[in-house]
């Protein structure tokens, strides 16, 4: 099981192909709103999530593992991007694009949305390192699929790894 952590405590555990399709569209929407830095590092973290090159069952990370930023402005800025990143996928962002039928997805954002939600950042461990810097951010896109993909980790997308 693939396991994403907020705070106090609160989960969201997900099978391989519940957290492929959850991947699937976040990276839809995160690669429609990106354009800080940090965004660009959240895209990165997300193309780490890819099971097809990672592994299956061992994705997943936690909120207080990120560095959500030095002061709380950019703390907030952070996490508003997250929410948003969020509501977008929510709204079902490019779904139409995709080879299959999300029928769980929208549980998983609306769980993962409310952890986001009530989790604090200025909790959050500094230095895990989860989080890609800002030397591996996902700045560069799929001609294909139009998303970020994962370089520098590896030259395709979580789309491309999949075979679509």
């Amino acid at each position: 099981m693939n396991v994403f952590h907020g705070g106090d405590g609160q989960y969201l555990e997900m099978t391989n192909g519940g957290t492929a399709v959850f991947v699937d569209v976040l990276t839809l929407a995160v690669s429609a709103l990106a354009h800080e830095p940090w965004h660009f590092r959240f895209a990165a973290l997300l193309t780490l999530q890819d099971q097809n090159v990672m592994g299956r069952g061992v994705v997943g990370f936690g909120l207080a593992d990120l560095d959500w930023g030095d002061t709380p402005q950019e703390r907030a800025t952070a996490k508003d991007f997250l929410l948003r990143v969020l509501d977008l996928a929510l709204s079902r962002h490019r779904w139409e694009e995709l080879t299959y039928e999300p029928p769980r997805v929208e549980g998983y954002l609306r769980t993962y949305r409310a952890m986001v939600e009530g989790f604090d950042p200025a909790s959050a461990k500094a230095g895990t390192g989860v989080l890609p810097g800002p030397q591996e951010a996902a700045m560069a896109s799929c001609v294909r699929h139009r998303v970020l993909d994962a370089l520098p980790f590896w030259q395709a997308c979580v789309f491309c790894t999949a075979g679509d």
